[in-house]
């Protein structure tokens, strides 16, 4: 009933109008479970990590690093929730919980008495007002790569919901300076201290040297050209680096010592769902499972597979319904030039047919040039069974798109799903 009323109040008002009532209840909403839970994040140091893709495992790594240092924390991530050492798995299916949930997830918190909490922030949190009266410790951006259209219709408007994170001068500020929007960002001023990461010779924390492993990779990071650290992680990937880099210079910033940085970036042995390595026994290849569902995240995690595999790298990939749907060819056209072989099936098409978005992923595949290496299967299961069975010695299986997440949406319901388990289930 509460839907078809709101259906009919955006039909029978202007477009401006109705997004003024969305704002003005967003708000009053906002303000009214922060007051029923008292306030809880007043006087809570929040870090918050925002940007396309790299979220879950930035965050992760900071989490790690601080409770290297003995710091109590609380760490709200798309896969995982923490609060004083105690974990669970994120089966709520979104990186930020609903208002209430999220204002419950702070009291918690600060019942207890973390020294620091540690947030994703999406784009859609912060344009609908979610971290209103939430102060900022520390904010981070990771990158800025098409994602979330359908919402935003346009970058512009996109990188301006996630600079809203940056609007009240945090006290501290940290940016990717090897990413394109990095000048857009870098014009927003920290209440105490700035810094910035990556590649790029006039970054802060600047990368120097990598190496990369097919379960691991290192990195010398040389913080205000003089403190040099020698990171090591158990997670694999260029990308990862650069994740791991923004967590050691936010704690850079916080004052964690130089060997408590290096002691929690080791400690971190797994983000479940980024590039999670399933165990299959003796076969011979290897099965990876990813969340990467955006161009951005589908190149370089296929550019990192090749950078360490002996033998093919095979690709079970698919898109989200009722998403940006300019990003599905794309995805299509970044498999056919990176992937030995593409096995396209179908996501999570929540209200949409499956069978379109499955054409507009083929439709950049054969765009540019690779339907001889196209395998369509709409079946998920069968999908994933198909890779298996052509996985010679050497190969590389990735399985992107759900990553962690323990079901599925087809049709407006629920359905239990986990690509990992699966695979052991047909390797077992």
């Amino acid at each position: 009933m509460k839907d078809k009323l709101v259906h009919g109040v955006r039909k029978a008002l202007p477009a401006r109008s109705v997004t003024k009532l969305e704002e003005g209840y967003r708000k009053a909403r906002v303000r009214a479970v922060n007051a029923r839970y008292g306030y809880p994040a007043r006087g809570l140091k929040v870090i918050a990590v925002t940007g396309t893709n790299g979220k879950t495992t930035t965050i992760n790594y900071i989490n790690s690093i601080l409770k290297a240092a003995d710091y109590k924390t609380a760490m709200f991530s798309t896969a995982l929730i923490e609060i004083a050492g105690q974990e669970r798995a994120n089966d709520l299916n979104r990186t930020v919980p609903l208002t209430n949930q999220l204002y419950e997830f702070f009291a918690e918190a600060k019942k207890a008495k973390v020294d620091y909490v540690v947030l994703e922030i999406t784009s859609h949190a912060l344009q609908q007002h979610k971290l209103d009266g939430v102060p900022i410790e520390a904010a981070i951006m990771t990158n800025l790569t098409q994602d979330h259209l359908d919402y935003h219709k346009t970058m512009e408007n996109y990188a301006a919901a996630k600079a809203i994170l940056f609007r009240n001068s945090p006290r501290y500020i940290v940016l990717n300076h090897d990413d394109k929007w990095f000048d857009y960002y870098d014009k927003f001023e920290a209440g105490e201290q700035k810094m910035t990461y990556g590649e790029n010779e006039a970054a802060e924390a600047h990368i120097t040297r990598t190496k990369l492993y097919k379960k691991g990779s290192e990195a010398d990071v040389v913080f205000d050209h003089q403190t040099k650290l020698e990171l090591a992680t158990h997670l694999p990937g260029k990308f990862n680096i650069s994740n791991m880099t923004a967590a050691a210079t936010i704690a850079y910033l916080l004052g964690v010592s130089v060997d408590k940085i290096v002691e929690g970036v080791a400690d971190l042995e797994a983000v479940p769902g980024r590039f999670e390595h399933v165990d299959v026994g003796d076969k011979g290849y290897e099965v990876v499972v990813d969340y990467a569902h955006t161009p951005d995240a589908i190149e370089k995690l296929l550019e990192a597979a090749r950078s360490v595999t002996k033998n093919r790298v095979i690709l079970v990939f698919g898109a989200t319904g009722d998403r940006d749907k300019g990003k599905r060819p794309i995805m299509g056209e970044i498999a056919a030039r990176l992937a030995d072989r593409i096995v396209v099936t179908d996501e999570e098409s929540y209200n949409e047919e499956p069978s379109g978005i499955r054409a507009a992923v083929i439709q950049g595949v054969e765009s540019a040039g690779g339907s001889g290496k196209l395998t369509e299967i709409p079946d998920r299961r069968e999908a994933i069974e198909k890779a298996l069975s052509i996985a010679t010695k050497g190969d590389m299986i990735l399985i992107t798109g759900m990553g962690h997440e323990q079901y599925r949406i087809i049709n407006g319901k629920q359905i239990p799903w986990n690509d990992a388990a699966v695979v052991k289930e047909l390797t077992s």
